[in-house]
């Protein structure tokens, strides 16, 4: 034995190193150079090609071999020592074989360990990449889809565009605006003839109780007939959506004018009996037919008028409004009904438009919209749109209203207060209603109620003040007239920023002209010139309003909302601007007594906030659908459910809303997941859901969940 080892020892190299008996295992590479190892030790993982598995497998045959050459060496060193002769300390070394062979056996365990893991992950990422390149197939054909998609709906947009007015569309939208003449003209009729209404209470105040009847409460008599309208209004504009929703659009003008006839027998008989307890309950019942007028007018117009022709059509109630308010003017000159006795009269004249609408709008159709969406009965839509666009060639009208029905499905149902919570609603419900109070925080009501008493105070003769307000009126028509072809030219928000910004300048005009005429009195040349001055000032207030904020608002509102949330949504518009109509009517007599001549800076200030809200949020609304329409807002708020007619309700629908999403700037990844992101699968099928919120510099994104191979989105 002790002669092997000195055999053994012989094969020392020169210098007193020990000749390897085997290769150690730093020395074996089982791991291409190109893949890296991450600081734990982890293989990180590569996209696998061909070369790189015949590459690996070659490296492992040649770790076989080796181990294979050092098993070999080992037993002949073993075998040597059995047979040497020599006297050797052989325990020791045979120890240490016996440890590096462990050794050796772990790392060769480990290098398999480690190969069979890249094993596994090279197929993980080669499934991950099967994975990608489906989603990626998929997501071009769905861009081809919504390219189709989009292409179709501009050719059926285009061929809406081209229609035009016919005879029977016009016949129904005469027979419908007559509710809007019923507005406008007891809006003004009760200004000319305030004298004589006075005087009448003052009268019948005395022989009940034969006393005189002080001014201040004749003032105050009078401010309650005046503003009771309004509240009338309030009630009645409140419950248009829920009449329009239950009646129809045209059934609930229909019933409405049964208010329209008690209300103006009320006021006519009012002298007659010597009650003006009478006229005050008259007034308040007109107001609760007008206010319904409000609501279910512009949403009958909006839905059977063309997309070309909306806008357009859409000023007629604002023209009817002020033919209406320019007729009650002409009546009210002493000349003709503005006297002791023929007053009533003039207020009783509210019956004709009632009585003429029950006459004309039988022969008229209900809303496609409401017949096809609200009614589902679409052989009724389609014989109502046949004779509205007098053409057999309704397809396009129909599919919009699907495209709209769809939108309205993916809504649900919408009540007031889920209108009033509705993140997507917000937006549009908040413009409607600030364009509401546009209109009457403006001043135009101040001018409307008591144009007459304000042209006196500024220095004219009451029959010039008189025919003044007349001037008022007719100014109002033509002003209308004029805006009609512009509204869908120009578009809504461009006239209605025209329209605020001109009435804020010549508010400041009157309020100067008021100025001037104080501190100027004692001149006569001065007070006739400020006479002229605030008397052009307010016609010009009068010709901007005209333009813009007249029309516009009730136009607008009806066109922010698709068929579901309309009708509430007008309810609410309609609320608050009979609220902001009675405020102004009630509080300024009040006002101008304490601002006197600054009576007009607080419309002044209102309309400098309408303007700069109109230009930061009120979208243009010119020539697109409801569906476009709705799509802004949608769009604003990252969801497009509505546009590819996928509803929260129904088998498909997820069980409940993301807890928590990435945001804008957070972009998932393969392999990420999203905390209380929802799937929504259909038995197991893939199915495609598309963002389309704008991340920041970027456009359109796509996420991709693998884990449950869905692309989501991220809101």
């Amino acid at each position: 034995m002790r002669q092997s080892c000195h055999r053994l020892l012989e094969h020392q190299q020169p210098g007193g190193e020990e000749p390897p008996l085997y290769s150690p295992i730093d020395q074996i590479s089982v791991v291409p150079d190109h893949v890296a190892r991450e600081g734990g030790g982890k293989l990180t993982r590569y996209a696998p090609t061909e070369e790189d598995e015949t590459t690996l497998r070659e490296l492992l045959l040649s770790l076989q071999r080796q181990v294979s050459v050092m098993s070999m060496n080992l037993s002949a060193k073993l075998d040597d020592l059995q047979r040497g002769d020599r006297q050797l300390e052989t325990t020791v070394a045979l120890c240490e074989i016996r440890t590096q062979l462990q050794e050796l056996t772990k790392s060769v365990e480990s290098c398999q360990s480690e190969v069979s893991e890249v094993k596994r992950d090279m197929v993980a990422i080669k499934q991950e990449l099967d994975t990608v390149q489906q989603v990626k197939e998929e997501i071009e054909e769905l861009r081809e889809y919504v390219d189709r998609l989009e292409e179709h709906s501009q050719r059926r947009k285009l061929r809406l565009l081209e229609q035009g007015l016919t005879f029977f569309l016009s016949y129904a939208i005469l027979a419908a605006v007559l509710g809007m003449l019923q507005f406008g003209y007891n809006t003004g009729v009760i200004n000319a003839p305030g004298k004589n209404i006075a005087n009448f209470m003052k009268d019948v105040y005395k022989n009940r109780y034969g006393m005189d009847l002080q001014d201040d409460t004749v003032n105050r008599l009078y401010s309650i007939a005046v503003s009771i309208f309004a509240i009338g209004g309030m009630l009645g504009g409140f419950s248009g959506g829920m009449i329009a929703n239950r009646f129809g659009r045209k059934g609930g003008l229909l019933l409405n004018n049964i208010l329209g006839i008690g209300g103006a027998s009320l006021m006519g008989f009012t002298k007659i009996s010597h009650c003006y307890e009478l006229l005050i309950f008259g007034r308040f019942i007109i107001g609760v037919n007008c206010g319904l007028n409000t609501s279910l007018v512009p949403m009958y117009i909006s839905e059977i008028a063309p997309l070309n022709l909306r806008g357009g059509l859409g000023t007629v109630n604002q023209l009817a409004v002020t033919v209406g308010l320019l007729l009650s003017q002409v009546l009210g000159i002493e000349q003709i009904l503005g006297t002791d006795e023929g007053w009533p009269i003039l207020l009783g004249l509210a019956i004709c438009p009632a009585i003429l609408q029950l006459l004309l709008l039988p022969a008229c159709p209900e809303s496609p919209r409401y017949l096809l969406i609200t009614r589902q009965w679409e052989e009724e839509a389609r014989r109502a749109l046949r004779r509205l666009r007098a053409s057999n060639q309704v397809e396009e009208d129909i599919e919009e209203m699907r495209a709209e029905e769809r939108a309205q499905q993916a809504e649900a149902s919408i009540s007031m207060r889920e209108l009033l919570c509705s993140p997507t609603l917000r937006a549009p419900l908040l413009i409607g209603v600030v364009m509401q109070l546009s209109q009457q925080l403006s001043g135009i009501n101040a001018v409307f109620y008591y144009s007459t008493s304000l042209f006196t105070s500024s220095g004219l003769t009451d029959e010039s003040a008189k025919f003044a307000t007349m001037g008022i009126g007719a100014i109002m028509v033509g002003m209308t007239l004029v805006s009609l072809p512009l509204m869908d030219r120009t578009g809504r928000r461009t006239l209605h920023l025209y329209g605020l910004g001109g009435m804020f300048i010549f508010s400041i005009f009157i309020t100067i002209s008021f100025l001037i005429k104080e501190f100027f009195g004692y001149v006569q040349e001065m007070i006739d010139w400020m006479s002229y001055l605030s008397v052009v000032s307010t016609l010009s207030f009068v010709v901007f309003f005209a333009v813009g904020p007249g029309s516009i608002p009730w136009l607008i509102t009806a066109e922010l909302f698709s068929q579901g949330p309309r009708p509430s949504a007008m309810a609410i518009a309609v609320l608050v601007n009979w609220m902001a109509n009675f405020v102004v009517g009630i509080g300024f007599p009040s006002m101008k007594a304490l601002l006197e001549n600054y009576t007009f800076l607080p419309f002044s200030v209102f309309l400098a906030i309408f303007w700069i809200f109109t230009y930061k949020k009120v979208p243009e609304t010119k020539n697109k659908t409801f569906e476009e329409i709705l799509a802004l807002f949608r769009n604003s708020n990252g969801s497009i459910g509505a546009v590819f007619g996928w509803g929260r309700s129904g088998p498909t629908a997820a069980a409940s809303p993301p807890a928590a999403v990435p945001g804008h700037r957070q972009c998932l990844t393969m392999g990420d997941t999203c905390a209380g992101a929802t799937c929504r699968a259909n038995q197991g099928r893939r199915q495609l859901l598309v963002s389309w919120a704008q991340a920041s510099g970027r456009g359109p994104c796509l996420y991709h969940y693998h884990t449950t191979n869905v692309l989501n989105r991220c809101d």
